[in-house]
């Protein structure tokens, strides 16, 4: 498998292809394509779905992907790396950690509101213009107007989660709550889901490894460790900040649960990043 890498914080790039060479591989950063023209069929990690024009997918790294072109195709592609996330603010991180986790990692568009989709185009075209034309504040601009993609980006796969009434009849719902609710731990207990679903508390933990193979509290924790593994590699932010960020009571609990997955401590696990 082909390993592709970014040596740059971001980079922007527009691909008019009648053919796309099918060599599958896999990227170190992340990847936004935006479908100005054309359409053919998107695969990632084997899954093929048709795409056409004003289609937006995420890509992410170690994802493996390419496309099969049917009618000749203007892609727009947006890249960025981990240190380009580093130098964004927390908010904005954040928005894109919820990416992170409630993404599927599946082919399809992840715009779902119908106005975004010339919203998106409207900001990729003056993307282009501007990477073209320069001027003053130049870079600010660009990063200003890919931020604003990205954060619809985010809006739209938050609304994915919510566009379903949490109820036991649909096989995700309980599982994309626990992903809205992973930094308040109170929504978690037993008892609170039980309530919100309208199931017995005796069936909580039964229905959720029905649905998803996995027990509901090894669930959380995994999930909650790979938040914290996100904010250690994706953002500056120090450890009490995270711990408070995602409900801990403490700091030390946190650092006890890392060192317990990880045999370091997160601060150890962030400098052995910086090294590399």
């Amino acid at each position: 498998m082909r390993l592709k890498t970014l040596h740059r914080p971001f980079e922007i790039e527009l691909l008019t292809l009648n053919e796309y060479t099918a060599v599958p591989h896999k990227n170190t950063y992340f990847e936004m394509v935006f479908i100005l023209e054309g359409s053919g069929v998107q695969i990632i990690n084997e899954h093929e779905l048709p795409y056409d024009s004003d289609k937006l997918f995420l890509i992410f790294p170690q994802d493996s992907h390419s496309f099969r072109i049917a009618l000749t195709t203007s892609f727009f592609f947006i890249r960025f790396n981990e240190s380009y996330l580093k130098t964004q603010h927390k908010e904005w991180v954040q928005k894109l950690e919820y990416i992170f986790y409630n993404h599927d990692h599946l082919p399809g568009c992840i715009l779902k509101t119908i106005t975004d989709k010339p919203m998106v185009r409207a900001l990729a075209e003056a993307l282009l213009r501007e990477q073209q034309n320069g001027g003053p504040h130049h870079q600010e601009v660009i990063q200003q107007l890919l931020n604003t993609i990205i954060s619809i980006a985010a809006r739209n796969i938050a609304s994915i989660q919510t566009a379903y009434p949490y109820q036991p009849a649909h096989p995700l719902s309980m599982l994309g709550y626990v992903h809205q609710n992973i930094k308040q731990p109170e929504a978690l207990k037993i008892e609170e889901l039980a309530s919100y679903f309208h199931l017995s508390p005796n069936y909580v933990g039964e229905y959720f490894k029905k649905e998803t193979g996995e027990s509901l509290q090894k669930y959380i924790r995994s999930y909650r460790l790979q938040m914290i593994e996100a904010a250690l590699i994706h953002t500056n932010r120090r450890i009490s900040e995270i711990a408070l960020d995602l409900g801990f009571t403490d700091t030390s609990h946190l650092n006890k649960m890392f060192h317990r997955e990880y045999g370091v401590s997160p601060t150890t696990f962030r400098k052995r990043l910086q090294k590399k």
